[in-house]
């Protein structure tokens, strides 16, 4: 067996693997043995049918076989023993004149080799770290929020300021018939909100979608529509009131901080709102975290430039999903993981070029 390395350029290399009949025929021999010792062939004792038939029937198929774990195994050692960092994995070349019938093979397989590169660091370029603090605003929030979730409902005859509506949307025309509840400060907009207010069960309020709420998400939800459907989406609609509730806050008491927490974590609000201040404030570090990673990721990928065997992986990406990607479709891929693989490669010398 011979194995040599063609480098094309810093980036794309050529791995020839030439097998000779010497490197497998003992292997596919032994095989045969075991074949004819096993084969129960009508006309013969078993382990007595010429070894001439068994080659005839399974020696090709076996021969293939082992020549193909013969070259993976090869391929495999000579990547590991070379230390050749490659991305992706290696493509055979095609031959159009290849012939299993002969005894003697070689095989090419295209690399794609991972770029060497410096990374650079700008003393001058300043990245901020967030520290989000929950203010006095957002604490007074959760604390209603607590009180809702733990309050009373309580059924009102009339829609007025605070309540929760319940009703069906329906645009004939768009196919929209959906049940929602919705609360009336929600609503955007006073015009929108006084078609509601003092109407009652059974009454019907007509509507228009733009504008009906201040994200489009929550119009997405009332009406039961997709979020490819919603943006741009005005329509009219009839809404038909089927309940109004109004929820009682809860009362800021023991009970409450112990249907929240658990019994005696929470023995006064003072205590409550700084629980939830600390609850908050490790939410918002994760999020202050990872907005960190995003912002130290881009900058790196900006501004640690090298090239990469973009045709190869074009090439690789096409061939090594589950289902075979047209050139087309392998070129929109690499765009959208192309940043993602600078990154991995970035982290990766980091990593190695400070013995983490």
């Amino acid at each position: 067996m011979n194995i040599t390395k063609e480098n094309i350029d810093a980036l794309n290399a050529v791995v020839k693997v030439e097998i000779s009949a010497a490197d497998y025929q003992e292997k596919v021999a032994i095989i045969l043995q075991d074949y004819r010792k096993k084969a129960n062939i009508p006309g013969f004792r078993k382990g007595q049918v010429p070894m001439g038939m068994v080659k005839k029937q399974y020696g090709k198929s076996i021969m293939i076989d082992e020549v193909n774990k013969l070259l993976q195994e090869a391929l495999n050692k000579f990547l590991t023993e070379e230390k050749l960092d490659v991305l992706g994995n290696p493509l055979p070349k095609m031959q159009n004149d290849f012939d299993w019938d002969k005894e003697d093979y070689s095989f090419e397989f295209e690399l794609g080799l991972a770029p060497e590169f410096d990374i650079k660091l700008d003393a001058k370029k300043k990245i901020t770290q967030y520290t989000i603090i929950a203010d006095k605003e957002l604490l007074k929030k959760e604390v209603e929020n607590i009180q809702k979730r733990y309050g009373k409902i309580i059924s009102k005859e009339v829609v007025e300021e605070g309540v929760n509506i319940t009703g069906t949307f329906v645009n004939e025309e768009k196919e929209i018939n959906k049940k929602s509840t919705i609360e009336l400060a929600s609503v955007k907009g006073k015009e929108n909100q006084k078609k509601f207010v003092g109407k009652k069960v059974g009454d019907v309020v007509e509507l228009n979608t733009k504008g009906l709420f201040d994200d489009d998400h929550k119009l997405m939800g009332a009406l039961g529509v997709d979020h490819d459907a919603i943006h741009g989406l005005y329509i009219d609609v009839i809404f038909t009131i089927e309940e109004v509730n109004l929820t009682e806050l809860g009362e800021v008491n023991q009970e409450l901080f112990d249907k929240v927490f658990g019994p005696d974590i929470v023995k006064s609000k003072e205590e409550l709102v700084a629980k939830i201040k600390e609850d908050a404030e490790k939410q918002f570090k994760t999020q202050a975290d990872q907005q960190l990673l995003n912002d130290v990721t881009e900058y790196l990928v900006e501004n640690t430039k090298f090239d990469l065997p973009s045709e190869f992986l074009k090439k690789w990406l096409a061939v090594a999903g589950e289902k075979p990607m047209t050139h087309e479709q392998a070129a929109e891929e690499f765009d959208r993981s192309e940043k993602g693989l600078r990154y991995q490669l970035i982290e990766g010398k980091i990593l190695k070029d400070n013995k983490l």
